[in-house]
């Protein structure tokens, strides 16, 4: 796998209108430089109960739920010296082999740290530097910087998770600028001689309950980061309708002051116990996770899903009850029964890696057709797109190549069938890989001149059997 890097480019989002595209003009590019949109799940490495260590086997489901990419949740007590907490080896062991495990499977690796861990943990002693608490947090990432420096499956550090204000008497602008993007420039800085090319993840401040912009409780940012490579990872947890899209176009009007490309943390409002025995709740989640995920797709934006986990523990601080994140109903860790209200929406088809660059693309729930629009070039190697046949074309799905090429997968077929093909295309060159259900184009018909590719449901069928396009 291939180190990737962020190219500042600037979003417009456009809403028009159902069908609107917003032409994507940022992202993030691979060592070859392709096209990739981030997408995936945040992997725990402990919750109430203890530790969790996933197998082999859960990463390819991660894979076939279409993430290339997860975000591990550190805990700050098992890597520093924080008062009550001590650094653990063997955790240090673990996460290497859940990057491993990931890269397998095809997934990059985003560390995400946490103050999980460490008793009596105080944000304004963090802040103010309170004993040197600066140098203890940046030596808990040095622990990691120096394991993963060489390691090409970890994309980059999303460096402080959930900033938070609390009991400190100050602006949420003022605590932004004199204290938290001083951190983030500090943090930076301590980790360029392990690793140059790395990102870094930033966030902005966690508001106090009660205290939200657009029913979304995260405050802005409001000054740049003097730093390079930077991706903006803001979180979103919204569950009204009419607050999606104004708190995405505040997202993407501070990206444009980080000069930062978008790539969305954590989202996905938590599901009820309740919701898991009610088709009306079921129906309502899945309005807005639909309406969410539109707009994602609209932006171009990357999109990290919380939790890839069952649950065993349940939180209770929501007046609806006890609610979770985690995408699998098992009472235990390792889950493996889908809320498929919300999975397959997360698992919609997207394109995970394009040689050249996207346009824009679209997947739509009610007809189930995707859409996409690129500038091919040949020259940055293959390109992949996640279908996911099994979940939302049990019926078979048909590829349409521009006017080149036409393909289609039946439910107990193998492979690809091809119904036409112009003279210079090679219908050997789109392979459908079924383990992680993926189109796999090693070379697009042509490059540089623009390319609209379709799937469609069903197995496509000539108007005229009789009549090929070309007579």
């Amino acid at each position: 796998m291939s180190a990737i890097h962020r190219i500042p480019l600037l979003v417009l989002l456009c809403l028009v209108s159902q069908w609107s595209y917003a032409e994507i003009k940022h992202g993030l590019r691979d060592s070859q430089q392709r096209h990739m949109i981030p997408r995936g799940f945040v992997v725990n490495t402990n919750d109430h109960v203890g530790p969790i260590d996933f197998n082999p086997e859960d990463f390819f489901r991660m894979a076939r739920l279409g993430a290339n990419t997860q975000v591990i949740r550190l805990e700050l007590g098992q890597l520093s010296e924080f008062e009550g907490a001590q650094f653990n080896p063997d955790y240090l062991r673990r996460l290497q082999r859940t990057v491993r495990l990931g890269r397998e499977a095809g997934l990059y690796t985003v560390f995400k740290m946490t103050v999980y861990g460490v008793k009596q943990f105080r944000w304004q002693d963090l802040y103010l530097n309170n004993n040197h608490q600066q140098e203890t947090y940046i030596n808990a990432w040095k622990r990691i910087w120096e394991a993963f420096k060489d390691n090409q499956a970890v994309l980059g550090y999303d460096l402080v998770n959930e900033p938070r204000k609390l009991e400190m008497d100050i602006s949420y602008d003022a605590l932004t600028s004199d204290y938290l993007i001083p951190l983030y420039e500090k943090i930076i800085d301590a980790s360029l001689p392990y690793s140059e090319d790395k990102l870094f993840l930033i966030q902005t401040i966690f508001m106090n309950k009660g205290e939200a912009i657009n029913k979304n409780q995260y405050a802005e940012i409001k000054q740049r980061i003097d730093r390079s490579n930077l991706v903006f990872a803001p979180h979103i947890y919204q569950n009204d309708v009419d607050y999606i899209a104004p708190t995405m176009q505040r997202f993407d009007k501070e990206s444009d002051l980080l000069n930062a490309p978008i790539l969305i943390g954590e989202w996905g409002f938590p599901t009820f116990l309740t919701t898991d025995k009610s088709v009306a709740e079921q129906l309502n989640y899945m309005d807005f996770y639909i309406r969410t995920a539109e707009i994602f797709d609209q932006m171009g934006v990357g999109s990290i899903k919380a939790w890839f986990l069952g649950n065993r523990t349940y939180q209770n601080f929501l007046p609806g009850g006890e609610s979770t994140w985690a995408i699998f109903s098992d009472r235990q860790a390792i889950g493996t029964v889908e809320r498929k209200y919300i999975t397959d929406i997360i698992a919609r088809p997207y394109p995970q890696l394009v040689a050249g660059s996207i346009q824009n693309f679209r997947f739509d729930f009610a007809t189930r057709q995707f859409e996409l629009n690129l500038i091919p070039d040949n020259s940055k190697g293959a390109s992949r797109l996640f279908v996911a046949a099994d979940r939302h074309y049990p019926d078979g799905f048909s590829v349409h190549i521009g006017d080149d090429l036409v393909l289609t997968k039946q439910p107990i077929q193998s492979g690809l069938k091809v119904h036409y093909s112009s003279i210079n295309t090679n219908p050997a060159d789109f392979v459908w890989d079924d383990a992680k259900q993926q189109l796999v184009i090693l070379a697009w018909p042509h490059s540089d001149k623009p390319l609209q590719v379709r799937i469609t449901p069903g197995i496509y069928q000539d108007p005229d059997p009789l009549v090929t396009p070309e007579g």
